[in-house]
């Protein structure tokens, strides 16, 4: 299954053989899960949800540096 992330302006995309959670996807891409929401359509949806099938995600950064 594909996998494809927006993040930070760019496009990344990954391809899975098995079902796969959002955080495991996040340690992927070496992408502190701490640091953002993830969105599919128009919904937050949690880190530990289960993806199995191809999907489009988007990442929202929430921390910032001060």
């Amino acid at each position: 299954m594909k996998v494809a992330i927006k993040y930070q302006g760019e496009d990344l995309e990954l391809f899975f053989d098995k079902e796969i959670s959002v955080d495991e996807i996040l340690k992927k891409f070496n992408i502190p899960s701490s640091t953002v929401l993830a969105i599919y359509g128009d919904k937050i949806i949690p880190h530990t949800t289960i993806i199995s099938g191809d999907i489009d995600l988007e990442l929202i950064v929430v921390s910032s540096g001060g």
